[in-house]
């Protein structure tokens, strides 16, 4: 026992070491105060007390081990029998920590008066040693004097030492108040003065770190140094908030903060029992919306400013918006009468009780109108109490003596809920067997709710619990079941939702049928056939109605409205939901979507009729063949036909007019994507997008950005009005320039530190302030680099005269004003260095310059081509002046310098006229001749006149040009993009004291957020590690990030490793580049940095008018340290990441919690919201409870809790990640939320544009105001792989494009993901931003857009912002992602939200929503089964002979029309039209060119069959979680795929969703071949099935045709032995599927439990037999008989096979003492076959032809068998058959992975073809510098063996 203690004391000490110098290098603080447990509910003190202990160890070990053993007591008091779950091992390392600091003293009570005297003794001490006092007042001072003085920096020092100092203080005066109660009062105040004790509680009030604070410290008003407090909408709302005397008085018992007075929220929580977390947080959170609000109407003016009633108004309709619309809709009384009639004060009163109730609300978020009544009802309680004199606790919140909202209100309620979750059998079970938060919502949209009861009746059968033995809802007498929808699995949901497209189409495919049969006349025959649609509509209305039983519905008939009105009857009758009313759209948004869809279906419908003959894939041409085809009688059928030889071929024609139906039913899609393209190309140019695309466009529009970004980015500047009005250009080029410089200015600075320019480029691309030096705009460097030498070598070699020189000068501008700035600056720079007869001469020498060109004399005057020699002597003289400090030895070379410029200028240059200034040319030569004429030479000290010589300098000294700059990609395109968008409309930006607030929210759970180095140094198996991959992919991004961290450009990685803070910077360098949390991190927070630089200067601005030029400029380095400025970017900014499992990262030490803490200390304003579990023992029993908390970084590194809010229970109750985002989302602020994934980015640039994005919110779109922006996004990780380019390139064209459409004219964008923004206050009430539903939401995202729309939101597009956004960049990787979408969508087709928008849009955007969101899937799974149609077809005529026998009839009948049928070259693809949307998008915003070159690179890197391979991967997904369901969120990974992937993985990823059908597609087309007639021959048969081959092909091989290396000889036979093992290896319990075939092949049979299912897969398994009932009759062995006999002779001879595999099947294992016999059984058996197929070859018909015929015969009979047997497990096992199922499955696997193999085996013979796949692979990463030969080869020793 004791050297275990020994062994933990030693840990102790390391750990406490690694504290003591902890985030030296950034790293996060460890030890033993960050491993408090969470059980201990005051674990939050004593790791204060604990970290103050560690502090003073060095100066007091005495004081120390005092502090540390008050921790162990409070330690003691809160769990003293160690309980909690980690308490006993804290306690033990506590108590081990004690002993480490003073050996424990023996023997006798501890003498608590000593110590507290030793504490009061070593206070006075620490308090005099950092001189308290005058660290505050010099503080104080440094605050109202930095930002004009510029000494931010020292303030930031100063406030960070003084809020290190006073928490320390802090904690001794807590330690100190504490043991002082342990003792007498008298002994007490022996010890202890009055003056001392108030010195310490002045101390302990002076910092706002005493109570933690989000972003207004609001309870430590008094004392805090945050601007935030100062500002007067802050101050105004707090006063506003304050207890009056209209209120209850709150009861003696009830305490408030000394720091601060009672408010409402006080007397609310007093009432309702709300907990104090939650009561701290919505305090905030109101007081932050209503500043917010304030500032926008105007700033309140005097020394106690009140908030204006307006926006009290405005928050209080926003909050109470949905309460209000849902009592009228009941229809129900508010609470109050008369919304007018209400003071100031209780409409504040009801907004905090409202959001009290939203804040601690947990799951019952997702409940808005449930939150209606809770809220209805407290709010009467509250009225009844307001009448009282004392307040006093409500009924409803009131059990056992104790007043909890939460327990008595909330819990109840999640009580069923997690219930009813409970009983969804983890998304297994069907959704009519359990209620999902929607029942629940919908349960409040009827007064029925009200038989609930207030308090809640716990006895109502609303809150009886499901038993986990009722399988479903039936059968519940004393259970509310589903409420008003119910989600069954059908694809009749699809007809149900959209059955007025589905009534549409086939009555005017019926129509366009009968016109056709009719040769297109429109006689009385024609009409009175056309009156059968009215049948048709009453028998399809009737399938509506009966599809899908609805409570509700009432029958409609002959109701032809639904074409084109408003509403269908549908909708008419859905009009009692709450959701879904007063959808329209105004009249002009009408006419467009409708002329846009008029314009689609008379395309559609002409290609239906009328497509050519030749290909027979439309009616018209149709009508003949099917006629004659009708007519023809005594075919002759090659099989035994049973329905289609005496009922007029009707199989026959089926199989022609299948097809035709089919594609009829899809190209609504086609015709959609080909108009939406060409729509949004025109908007897009109508947008102005692309017209900046290069960076060649950036150089020569640069002039024109100051004025562009002063119109949009920049608040309205008065004297720009006046300058503008005036005529002034000159003078507002100039202003513009010089407010336009700081911010380009930053945007460099940004690039520089990303990385993506070196410092070279900084400086080219730096603009000068233009702060009033010289008289024209100085512009940056890159723009006139060389351009003086060019006007020099023009001068030079020009003879025409002085205006002709000045014209082909001024032909580049930016040689014009290279050479104007270079006149200008010689001259500032002379004068100001030069005095007296030296500034004489400058002036002389210039007033003749100009003299002459006046005269246009200058060319004479002038020597031109001495220039050289003047720019040379200039060159010396800025060469001395720009860099070295002031001496006497450089200031006579300055003299010497210029002396020699003036013999220059004298005697080579210039000739002067001296008689018109005899006088002062005189006083010249005489100081000249007496040596004084330069000697009185001010040396440049001023920091501006120095810019300008370095800047001279630099003009005369740099001959490179700068056309490229910047050289890297990324940041030309980052540049192109960012000054295309100042020409783009945008709202204008307000002031940012002015704008909306917001709050960026991102969910992260477990994935990446910092790259540690051994993810970086690990090897793959070609021996490359992740580094070296980057180093290689961005090789000038390496460059410049050596040079960033002073490191040389070519050091080796071994010099970085040994640096601290060099393998902090490596590590951030690498996660910038992946998709990692540290990235997203620094990107969102960009956002915070714009608005601190806009605020600071618009601040500077207007306080200070004179000094605006002169700080401006300096902006960039102030900017960021001021506190006004960081205080006005806080409150309009919060950035909250909820990491969900932080808590248990941190108590298991995982890597990701201190990345995450690291985080945290590199940027102040993050904040971290988790779930807590805190386990403890209740009455002996061991409980869970759950908490949710926000923390940030404190002035230690450490954590600092801010808010903990205790919930319900387990938040997880549906999908992770929308239960993630709300349980978090009461921690963000402001009036707009934008949602972020953890692999996006974003720039600094486009920072600088939200604040006009937010205007959006303000301007309507039509009928309503925005809900949702959307916002243009950038994948970044195109360049990575070929894969990833493609997956880059369709989701820009989506993003951009496609998203432009949806929202204009069509009016139905939804929400697709990130980064849109919500107006937060209309979605917090109304449910949140997402769904969390189990399976049904596994597409969350989506539903946000849903449920938006359907409360009359509106949600638009913008494109003049951008955010970075990551992919998936492998094949593995995207085929897991889309298959996650398409399984998503599946489940969307069951949701009541498809339902309700298909019923309730007008007809017209019913059409655009269906095309854009589930229908996209389903044509894409229609495109698919056409191609099997369309075989299938082909089949049937070739196994029946009667293709042939028609062909025959055809010939001699010379019936052209037939012909073509019968010979349909089937071309249809449509992966060609969904290209379009791409190249239009690429010519837009690249032009012409480009387009095609990148298109045609594309093509070359084989992206048809990337998009074919895909277009199985969603068909697959998507069809099976409609048919089985199992939808769920797979996560993908979002790594650098560089790594092979073996041959076994890519199997079981892509065997049942793409290989099997791949091999059936490959069959067909076989068969068609082998029994087909085709007049054209091979050229016919090429024609005919060239796409479904592709197609075939592109399932089997594209895996392995885009798997890295997958041809190289070495690791294909690796990948073989590695898939033979898996094969053959037999499954068990715990084996995974990645390890046996046997496990993967039962995984791949779960999605398969229910009878529906098994019903619905033995239907589709049917298909499998028809090829052995064709080819049997096709054998010689048949003798050409038709009789049925000869298919049951082909059963018996499967029958027989069957047997033998039965007999080969045979376990060993099984037999094991009759291994002899089993051994001869099998020999005799194959004897017996090989026997009898000889003997059958020789003595009957049966050829060796007939063999290959029997294999294509009875594999698919096989397999159909198989199929049907894996659907009925359970009965196959009963029958003991399942072994026998099981070895035929693993034979087929082995088959069709030989099949795939071999041809990869081959292929990988040639060393070439690896070649080729490499360069097709890696063609992006090999354009910027890749050497992939090297990276696949890698620095692996064995990699040549």
């Amino acid at each position: 026992m004791s050297r275990a203690e020994a062994n933990w004391e030693r840990l102790v000490r390391a750990a406490l070491r690694g504290e003591r110098f902890a985030g030296v290098y950034g790293q996060p603080v460890t030890g033993i105060a960050g491993n408090v447990p969470s059980s201990l509910g005051n674990n939050v003190h004593i790791e204060e007390v604990l970290r103050a202990a560690d502090e003073i160890q060095d100066e007091d070990p005495t004081v120390a081990r005092i502090l540390c053993e008050h921790a162990y007591s409070l330690a003691q008091n809160l769990d003293p029998n160690s309980e909690g779950r980690g308490v006993l091992q804290f306690k033990t390392g506590l108590m081990s920590v004690i002993r480490q600091k003073l050996a424990k003293r023996e023997g006798g009570a501890i003498d608590r008066s000593q110590d507290i005297a030793k504490l009061q003794e070593f206070y006075k001490l620490y308090r005099e040693k950092h001189k308290v006092d005058e660290l505050i007042e010099d503080e104080m001072k440094l605050r109202e004097s930095a930002v004009f003085s510029g000494n931010l920096g020292e303030l930031e020092r100063k406030t960070l030492k003084r809020k290190k100092v006073l928490a320390t203080l802090k904690v001794l005066w807590s330690v100190i108040e504490d043991m002082t109660k342990e003792i007498s009062p008298e002994d007490a105040k022996n010890l202890i003065s009055e003056e001392m004790k108030k010195v310490m509680q002045k101390d302990a009030a002076r910092t706002e770190d005493v109570v933690p604070y989000n972003i207004i410290p609001l309870d430590a008003l008094s004392s805090t140094t945050n601007a935030i407090v100062t500002f007067p909408e802050v101050r105004a709302t707090i006063s506003t908030l304050q207890y009056h005397r209209d209120l209850p008085r709150l009861p003696g018992t009830f305490s408030v903060p000394d720091a601060r007075n009672s408010d409402m929220l006080d007397l609310l929580q007093c009432i309702f029992g709300f907990q104090e977390g939650n009561v701290k947080n919505q305090r905030e959170h109101i007081v932050h919306l209503l500043a917010n609000e304030q500032s926008r109407v105007g700033k309140p003016s005097g020394n106690e400013p009140k908030i204006d009633e307006g926006a009290v108004h405005a928050v209080f309709s926003k909050a109470l918006d949905n309460y209000i619309k849902w009592c009228s809709y009941l229809p129900l009384r508010p609470v109050w009468n008369n919304t007018d009639s209400l003071t100031k004060e209780k409409k504040l009163l009801y907004v905090c009780l409202y959001y009290l109730m939203w804040g601690e609300a947990a799951n019952v978020r997702f409940l808005p109108e449930g939150l209606c009544y809770i809220f209805h009802h407290l709010a009467r309680e509250l009225e009844e109490i307001l009448r009282k004199q004392t307040a006093e606790p409500a009924e409803s919140c009131s059990s056992n003596g104790s007043v909890s909202f939460l327990e008595n209100v909330i819990s109840p309620l999640y009580d069923i809920i997690a219930a009813e979750a409970a009983n969804n059998r983890n998304g297994r079970a069907p959704h009519s067997a359990w209620r999902n938060y929607d029942d629940f919502n919908e349960f409040f949209w009827s007064l029925k709710c009200f038989h609930l009861g207030w308090p809640w009746k716990l006895d109502n059968p609303f809150f009886s619990k499901p038993s986990k033995k009722e399988k479903g809802m039936f059968g519940r007498g004393h259970h509310y079941g589903k409420t008003s929808f119910v989600e069954h699995r059908t694809f009749l949901h699809l007809y149900h939702s959209f059955h007025r497209l589905w009534m549409f189409l086939i009555m005017m495919f019926q129509g366009l049928t009968i016109i056709a049969f009719n040769n297109g006349s429109f006689d009385m025959k024609t009409v009175l056939q056309l009156l059968s649609l009215g049948p048709t509509y009453v028998a399809m209305k009737f399938i509506e109605r009966r599809s899908i039983g609805h409570s509700n519905d009432v029958w409609c008939l002959f109701n032809f409205s639904w074409i084109c009105n408003h509403q269908s009857a549908m909708a008419i009758l859905l009009e009692n939901n709450y959701v879904g009313r007063g959808m329209h759209e105004s009249p002009l948004d009408y006419i467009k979507y409708v002329a846009f869809w008029i314009t689609i279906l008379g395309a559609k419908f002409s290609f239906t009729y009328f497509l050519q003959e030749r290909f027979s894939l439309s009616i018209k041409p149709l009508v003949q063949p099917t006629r004659a085809i009708i007519n023809f009688k005594g075919l002759q059928y090659a099989w035994h036909d049973f329905v289609s030889k005496n009922n007029h071929n009707a199989i026959t024609i089926l199989s022609l007019w299948a097809p035709v139906v089919s594609i009829y039913l899809l190209d609504i899609h086609v015709f959609y994507t080909v108009m939406s393209a060409i729509y949004g190309f025109l908007l897009g140019a109508r947008d102005r997008l692309g017209e900046i695309s290069s960076v060649e466009a950036v150089h020569r529009f640069f002039e024109k950005f100051p004025g562009a970004f002063m119109d949009k980015l920049h608040v309205a500047v008065p004297k720009r009005k006046q300058l503008l009005s005036s005529g002034q250009l000159t003078e507002l080029n100039k202003f513009d320039a010089s407010r336009f410089a700081p911010f380009w200015n930053e945007i460099a600075r940004n690039l520089r530190e990303e990385d993506y320019i070196s410092n070279a480029e900084l400086e080219l691309l730096l603009m000068p302030k233009n702060d009033g030096v010289l008289p024209i705009v100085q512009w940056p460097l890159f723009l006139l680099a060389s351009k003086v030498f060019l006007a020099k070598d023009i001068a030079a070699d020009c003879k025409d005269s002085q205006d002709e020189l000045w014209l082909r000068i001024s032909k580049d501008e930016y040689m014009q004003y290279a050479v104007v700035e270079c006149f200008h600056s010689v001259y500032h720079i002379l004068t100001s260095i030069l005095e007296k007869e030296g500034r004489l001469w400058v002036e002389r020498i210039y007033g003749g310059i100009q003299e002459s060109i006046s005269k246009k004399n200058i060319q004479s005057d002038l020597h031109f081509s001495k220039l050289h020699i003047v720019i040379a002597k200039l060159v010396a003289v800025l060469g001395i002046l720009r860099g070295a400090t002031e001496s006497s030895d450089m200031k006579k070379g300055a003299v010497n310098a210029i002396q020699d410029l003036y013999e220059v200028v004298h005697h080579e240059v210039f000739s002067f006229d001296v008689r018109d200034y005899l006088d002062e040319w005189t006083q010249i030569n005489r100081a000249r001749a007496e040596g004084r004429l330069f000697n009185n030479l001010k040396w440049p000290n001023d920091l501006v006149l120095k810019d300008l010589i370095k800047r001279l300098y630099s003009l005369l000294t740099i001959k490179e040009s700068a056309a490229s700059v910047p050289k890297n990609l990324e940041a030309r395109r980052r540049l192109q993009f960012f000054t295309n968008s100042l020409f783009m409309q945008m709202p204008v930006a307000r002031p940012a004291s002015e704008m909306f607030s917001f709050s960026v929210f991102t969910p992260y759970y477990s994935e990446i957020v910092l790259y540690s180095m051994d993810e970086l140094q690990k090897k793959n198996e070609d021996g490359i590690t992740t580094l070296f991959y980057l180093q290689k992919i961005y090789p000038d991004e390496w460059k410049n990030f050596l040079t960033r961290i002073n490191r040389d450009e070519n050091a080796a990685d071994s010099e970085l490793f040994g640096n601290p803070n060099d393998i902090l910077e490596l590590r951030l360098w690498a996660s910038y580049r992946g998709q990692t949390l540290a990235r997203t991190v620094r990107g969102m927070m960009y956002y915070r940095k714009a608005l601190m630089l806009q605020s600071y200067l618009e601040r500077i601005q207007s306080e200070d008018r004179e000094s605006t030029f002169a700080l401006a400029g300096s902006a960039d380095t102030h900017f960021e340290l001021s506190p006004e400025a960081r205080a006005q970017a806080d409150l309009k900014f919060t950035y909250v990441v909820t990491c969900q499992i932080y808590g248990k990262q941190k108590g298991e030490g995982k890597p990701e919690a201190a990345d995450i803490a690291l985080l945290m200390q590199r940027n102040e304003a993050l904040r971290v919201a988790y779930i807590d579990e805190v386990e403890s023992v209740k009455n002996g029993k061991p409980i869970t409870e759950y908490y949710s908390k926000l923390v940030k970084a404190d002035i230690h590194g450490k954590d600092k809790e801010i808010y903990c809010i205790k919930l319900p229970g387990n938040p997880k109750l549906g999908e992770g990640k929308p239960e993630n985002q709300n349980h978090a989302i009461i921690f963000t602020r402001g009036n707009a939320v934008q949602t972020i994934d953890m692999n996006q980015d974003n720039y600094f640039e486009e920072a600088l544009k939200m604040r006009n994005l937010l205007e959006e919110f303000s301007l309507k779109r039509g009928k309503h105001y925005p809900s949702i922006l959307g916002v243009r996004e950038h994948v970044f990780t195109g360049s990575v792989s070929s894969l990833a380019s493609f997956m880059s390139n369709q989701e820009t064209s989506f993003v951009t494009l496609g998203q432009r459409v949806l929202a204009n004219p069509l009016k139905v964008r939804m929400h697709y993901g990130h980064p849109d923004v919500f107006d937060r206050i209309f979605h917090i009430t109304r449910g949140g931003i997402s769904k969390a539903s189990r399976s049904i939401n596994i597409s969350e995202d989506i539903y946000a857009g849903f449920n938006s729309t359907l409360r009359q939101g509106s949600i638009t597009h913008h494109e003049y912002i951008q955010v970075g956004k990551g992919r998936d960049v492998g094949l593995n990787q995207i085929a897991v992602f889309e298959g996650k979408v398409a399984g998503g969508n599946g489940e969307q087709v069951l949701s009541r939200d498809i339902y309700r928008l298909g019923q309730l849009f007008d007809f017209f955007r019913m059409l655009s929503f269906y095309v854009t969101t589930v229908g996209f899937y389903f044509c894409t799974m229609l495109t698919v089964l056409t191609v099997y149609i369309f075989l299938y077809g082909k089949t049937y005529l070739a196994l029946s002979g009667v293709g042939e026998s028609i062909q025959n009839r055809v010939d001699i009948l010379q019936n052209r029309a037939l012909n073509a049928a019968l010979n349909t070259q089937f071309l249809f693809q449509i992966g060609v039209f969904t290209a379009v949307p791409m190249i239009l998008g690429f010519i837009l915003e690249s032009g012409v060119l480009t387009a095609f070159v990148q298109f045609i690179t594309m093509q070359f890197q084989l992206c048809s069959v990337f998009f074919t391979f895909s277009l199985g991967t969603r068909t697959h997904y998507f069809g099976r979680a409609i048919l089985h369901g199992g939808a769920k969120y797979r996560a993908t990974g979002r790594g650098f795929v560089v790594r092979h992937i073996k041959f076994a993985e890519n199997y079981r990823l892509y065997s049942r969703s793409h290989f099997v059908k791949g091999m059936e597609v490959a069959l067909l087309l076989v068969i068609f071949l082998a029994y087909g007639f085709n007049n054209g021959g091979a050229v016919g048969y090429i024609l005919l099935s060239i796409s479904s081959w592709f197609m075939a092909l592109s399932w089997l091989f594209a895996p392995y045709l885009f798997n890295p290396s997958g041809f190289e000889w070495q690791k294909i036979v690796e990948d073989f032995r590695d898939w033979t093992n898996w094969l053959f290896y037999r499954g068990g319990i715990g084996v995974k599927g990645e390890e046996s075939w046997e496990a993967w092949w039962e995984e791949e049979l779960q999605h398969i439990y229910t009878i529906r299912g098994r019903i619905l897969e033995t239907i589709l398994s049917l298909r499998f037999f028809i090829f052995q009932y064709g080819v049997v009759y096709h054998m010689d062995a048949s003798n050409d008989s038709t009789a049925l006999l000869v298919y049951w002779i082909s059963w018996a001879v499967l029958g027989g096979l069957l047997v033998l595999l039965l007999v080969f099947g045979l376990n060993p294992k099984a037999m094991v003492h009759f291994q002899l016999f089993l051994r001869l059984v099998k020999s005799i058996a194959l004897l017996m076959v090989l026997a009898g197929l000889i003997v059958a070859i020789v003595f009957t018909n049966l050829s060796v032809k007939d063999v290959f015929a029997s294999i294509i015969a009875f594999v698919p009979t096989g397999w159909g068998i198989l199929s049907i047997a894996v659907a009925w497990k359970p009965i196959v096992k009963k029958l003991g058959l399942w072994k026998t199922m099981r070895s035929l499955a693993r034979l087929y696997d082995a088959g069709m992975g030989m099949i795939i193999f071999v041809p990869i085996a081959i292929c990988s013979w040639f060393p070439f073809i690896s070649t080729f796949q490499t360069r097709l692979l890696f063609n992006q990463a090999f354009s910027r510098g890749l050497e992939i030969s090297l990276i696949l080869a890698g620095n692996n020793p064995n990699a040549g063996m």
